[in-house]
């Protein structure tokens, strides 16, 4: 079928140009200061166990700095038939309508590192189109490395750690990470797909699949929402905000073990999954590079500490051997401008 040249290609071969997908701030995308960054992915509407996506996208949108670098054109990308959008009927009135929002954003964790969040809704449709209109900003931004995460539902206990599965063309960020490496056919997620097209254009990339107790996954966990925020932290070297969620999920864990106490039935349940959790693991599950013997995630603050604490002896080292050495420090270094170190976090990339 040739469609170049005739009625088809004249009337709609703009529409076919991804870029008209998404309307963009010019000034952004021509900032200097936005090359080179990692970007995060999320999108919600496909297998969202535990509403991790839903939650870490909430926390990251939360942050004052957020600035939309390009919004794409939910008319064109969403079937609202099979996703309608909620509002509310306030006794005589209609209010509280928030249109679909799937946008590319520029923001800074707590610490100030800028970073790229491409959040919103999954398409329903155009999914080339679209995977093409984000390969061309990735390629456009020169984007250091991609990251995303979704989660899935899997039959094991709350009160094992939280598993993950990574894949991607990162060595570095995948091995020994993954608790469960099989090989398996399934429905794909439009970040399958931006995985693959992105890999095809030589770009780095990494996905993180978070595994939610199937037994909690119609609830929001956000335990597996901290996981998740703790891989796309180490993997794209940012500190992620997360400290309301580990308070939530707190709260979450003693409601958990209450319902455990009232029922005998949930308790053997969740001996059963511990039990089987245990032999297939065969103490090689690999532990939260961030997490004490506890298991316990350190706050916002104690991550800042540690990371400063971290970037001063890094300083008091190269600082030791140039006085070895007899050189002066370079005053253009990464020590002198605050970034030493910075690639030497956990999973760093």
């Amino acid at each position: 079928m040739v469609w170049r040249g005739t009625l088809f290609d004249q009337t709609y071969g703009a529409l076919l140009d991804p870029a008209g997908l998404y309307r963009a701030d010019d000034e952004l995308l021509q900032d200097p200061s936005l090359k080179g960054l990692n970007l995060l992915m999320a999108f919600t509407g496909f297998a969202d166990a535990g509403h991790v996506v839903r939650q870490i996208s909430g926390e990251l949108l939360d942050s004052p700095s957020v600035r939309p670098v390009a919004v794409f054109d939910a008319d064109q990308l969403l079937d609202y038939r099979s996703r309608r959008p909620h509002l509310t009927f306030a006794e005589d009135h209609l209010q509280d309508y928030a249109p679909p929002r799937l946008a590319l954003y520029v923001l800074e964790d707590p610490l100030g590192t800028p970073f790229l969040f491409l959040a919103g809704f999954e398409p329903d449709l155009q999914w080339e189109r679209f995977a093409r209109a984000v390969v061309g900003l990735v390629e456009q931004l020169d984007v250091n490395l991609v990251t995303w995460v979704h989660a899935i539902p899997m039959p094991v206990p709350h009160t094992r750690p939280v598993g993950v599965t990574v894949h991607g063309n990162r060595p570095e960020l995948i091995e020994g990470i993954s608790v469960w490496r099989p090989t398996v056919e399934f429905p794909a997620a439009i970040g399958h797909v931006l995985e693959l097209k992105l890999i095809a254009a030589k770009r780095n990339v990494a996905g993180y699949v978070i595994h939610v107790p199937h037994y909690v996954a119609d609830a929001e966990y956000p335990q597996a929402a901290v996981a998740g925020m703790e891989y796309l932290g180490a993997a794209a070297n940012l500190m992620l905000p997360s400290d309301r969620l580990r308070e939530v999920a707190r709260d979450v864990a003693r409601q958990i073990a209450e319902q455990m106490e009232a029922s005998e039935d949930v308790q053997q349940v969740v001996r059963n999954l511990e039990e089987r959790y245990d032999q297939h693991s065969e103490n090689t599950v690999r532990r939260s590079l961030l997490a004490d013997e506890n298991d316990e995630l350190p706050s916002a603050e104690s991550l800042g500490a540690a990371v400063e604490a971290y970037l001063a002896q890094e300083l008091l080292s190269q600082d030791d051997d140039d006085a070895e050495s007899g050189e002066e420090p370079d005053a253009g270094s990464d020590a002198e401008d605050g970034t030493a170190g910075r690639g030497h976090l956990p999973g760093g990339a």
